[in-house]
């Protein structure tokens, strides 16, 4: 089984950078090399806007699970585990609408979640999950019911699925997304997200469980 022990290290490394990307959109740095302080304002329709907007709903579900996870379990790997993956979410969500802020765009689209990808019509919304990957409010309700391995087990599971929708999100903001150090956020949450997956199938292999 895999040590967990790197995490945190990670998640550390992935806040740093976090922090330099804010200040390298705020400065207008990474698209071309002129070297002003202007800064590039996507449309608000563009995927720019629309995966700053998703992926802020998305990291919020998260970083909830993770607080539910960490309050019913015992287990320091698990909770380890939690505990990195609410505070890396938690800053890159604040980033994200720290740049739909900065750009002077709404935090919501008339058009709907995951229209800037082409999948408006997908994302229903049904029992609250808006996007892909997300769990339901049933499926959330049920992860606050479970205590010890069987809530390890949901919300590996869970977060195993939700990782899976947000590299999808991710790939899809590295394809259409204008703004440089956006598409470098996505592709490291991409990278990041795919190691904790792979984490994960050892946490629930080591539970006798397995992604659904």
């Amino acid at each position: 089984m895999k040590q967990i022990g790197w995490i945190s290290g990670a998640a550390a490394a992935v806040l740093v950078a976090a922090g330099a990307i804010t200040y390298a959109v705020a400065d207008g740095a990474g698209g071309g090399g002129g070297g002003g302080s202007a800064v590039v304002v996507p449309a608000a329709d563009s995927a720019d806007a629309g995966f700053a907007r998703d992926m802020a709903v998305h990291h919020q579900q998260a970083v909830e699970m993770s607080y539910i996870v960490r309050d019913r379990t015992q287990d320091v790997e698990v909770r380890r585990l939690a505990y990195d993956l609410a505070q890396t979410q938690a800053n890159q969500r604040g980033m994200l609408l720290g740049w739909l802020d900065l750009w002077g765009l709404p935090k919501v689209s008339s058009d709907g979640p995951m229209a800037w990808m082409g999948m408006g019509g997908m994302a229903s919304g049904e029992d609250g999950a808006l996007m892909p990957g997300m769990a339901t409010d049933t499926e959330l309700k049920k992860l606050n019911t479970l205590s010890g391995r069987p809530a390890e087990v949901l919300y590996l599971q869970l977060m195993t699925e939700h990782h899976e929708g947000g590299i999808h999100m991710a790939e899809g903001c590295v394809e259409k997304c204008e703004v440089e150090v956006e598409r470098r956020l996505a592709t490291g949450m991409v990278e990041a997200q795919q190691s904790e997956i792979d984490l994960m199938a050892d946490l629930l292999k080591a539970r006798g469980a397995k992604a659904r």
